[in-house]
C-alpha cells in the first residue's frame, strides 16, 4: 500500500475502558445479569470509541478493543493475550500466575497453558470485528492483532518445549486470520509486539521471521503496521502498581531487528526514535507523541516539539500516535490526548 500521507494520526489500539466494566463483571459473575448484557454494553462502548476518535479528527481508527475485555486487571495484556488464548483449544483451561517484569515480583500475568499443537484454522474474531466497527465508523479501520511472539512468550509451554515453534504455529494462525481480514475488505492491520526489549536478540530474530511469512502474500493495498513498546501498562488505580516505570524495558532495545521487518510502519514510544536513525530506510515512523503513562492531556505543541525534536526524521516519513493504548485513561483524558493529536498535525502541517 501506499505510505500513509505525512502526519496522519492513528492510535495504538484500546479507548478509555469504563470503570463500569468491573462492576458489570461482579454481576456478570454472581448471575444477576447475564453475560449478553455485558456484550451489548461493550458493543455500545465500541460505538462511543469510534465516535470519539472521529469526534477527534484521528484519521485511521480501532474499535477501541472495547469487546476484547470484561476490567482493567492485568490489562491490556488481557485483552491481547487471554481473550485470543481462550479462542484456540490447546489453551483452553486453567490459568497459572506468571511474572512479567523485574520491577515488581508480585506483578504477574494470569498466562494460558499451551497443551496441544496450535491448528490455523481457527477463527480469533478480527473479521467480525472489523465489519462491525466498520458498519459505524466513518473513517478508515485498523484492526489491531497481538503478535506471535507475545502470544508464545507469556504463555506456559508443555507442549512444544520450544518458543520459537510455538511462535511458529502462531505465525500460520495469524497469516490464515490476516488472509481473511484482508479479503473482508479490511485496508488496515497492525501486529503489537511489546515484548521484544527483555527477550532474547534470537528469540526476537526468530520472531521477525515469523511475522515477514505472516505478511508476505497480503495484497498490496494493505497497509502493516507493528508496534513495538516495553509495556505503558502502569497508571491508574485498577493496575498492579506503579507509575513511572515500563514494564518491559530491562534489556536491549532491538531497533535493527525490528527494522528487519518487511511492514509498511513501525509505531513506537516517542523517547526511542533515536534508535531508528539510520535504520528505517523508506519505512515509515509512528512516533508515539502522546504519552499514555502521562495522565495529563498534553498541547498540541508538545506533542510537535517531541516529534520535531528527531531533525532527521522526514515529515513524508512522520505519523502521530499514542505510546500505547488508552485504555487504563479516563474518557475525557483520553478525548482530550486524541484531540491534541489533531491538533499537533494542524500545526505541523500549516492547517490550524
Amino acid at each position: 500500500m501506499p505510505n500513509y500521507k505525512k502526519y496522519t494520526t492513528t492510535v495504538i489500539g484500546a479507548h478509555s475502558v469504563p470503570r463500569w466494566y468491573e462492576a458489570m463483571d461482579r454481576l456478570v459473575s454472581s448471575g444477576q445479569i447475564a453475560s449478553g448484557d455485558f456484550i451489548d454494553a461493550q458493543l455500545r462502548a465500541s460505538q462511543a470509541a469510534i465516535l470519539e476518535q472521529e469526534i477527534a479528527g484521528i484519521d485511521v481508527i480501532t474499535g477501541g478493543e472495547m469487546h476484547r475485555r470484561t476490567h482493567n486487571r492485568h490489562s491490556p495484556p488481557n485483552a491481547m493475550l487471554n481473550h485470543f488464548w481462550q479462542m484456540i483449544p490447546s489453551f483452553q483451561g486453567e490459568t497459572k500466575p506468571k511474572p512479567i517484569t523485574p520491577h515488581d515480583p508480585h506483578v504477574f500475568h494470569p498466562a494460558a497453558i499451551c497443551r496441544g499443537p496450535i491448528v490455523d484454522s481457527i477463527d480469533l474474531g478480527l473479521v467480525e470485528e472489523f465489519r462491525t466497527v466498520s458498519s459505524f465508523a466513518r473513517k478508515p479501520v485498523k484492526i489491531t492483532m497481538t503478535g506471535p511472539h507475545l502470544l508464545a512468550a507469556v504463555a506456559y509451554d508443555e507442549y512444544y518445549g520450544d518458543t520459537t515453534r510455538m511462535m511458529a504455529d502462531f505465525g500460520k494462525l495469524l497469516r490464515q486470520n490476516f488472509q481473511k481480514l484482508a479479503a473482508a475488505g479490511c485496508k488496515h492491520i497492525q501486529i503489537d509486539e511489546p515484548f521484544f526489549t527483555p527477550s532474547s536478540d534470537n528469540e526476537v530474530s526468530a520472531a521477525v521471521d515469523v511475522i515477514n511469512q505472516m505478511i508476505e502474500d497480503l495484497p498490496d493495498d494493505v497497509h502493516v503496521g507493528v508496534h513495538v513498546c516495553q509495556g505503558n501498562y502502569a497508571v491508574g488505580p485498577d493496575y498492579d502498581g506503579q507509575i513511572g516505570h515500563r514494564y518491559f524495558d530491562a534489556g536491549r532495545y532491538k531497533a535493527d531487528l525490528v527494522c528487519r521487518i518487511d511492514c509498511d510502519l513501525y509505531l513506537i514510544e516517542h523517547d526511542m526514535t533515536p534508535h531508528y536513525e539510520g535504520l528505517l530506510g523508506n519505512k515509515q515512523l509512528g512516533v508515539g507523541a502522546v504519552d499514555v503513562q502521562f495522565p495529563n492531556v498534553e498541547s498540541g505543541q508538545l506533542i510537535v516539539d517531541r516529534i520535531t525534536a528527531h531533525k532527521w526524521l522526514a515529515p513524508e516519513q512522520t505519523i502521530i500516535t499514542c505510546s500505547c493504548g488508552f485504555n487504563h485513561l479516563p474518557r475525557h483524558i483520553a478525548l482530550g490526548k486524541l484531540k491534541a493529536m489533531s491538533e499537533a498535525k494542524a500545526i505541523l502541517t500549516g492547517t490550524r
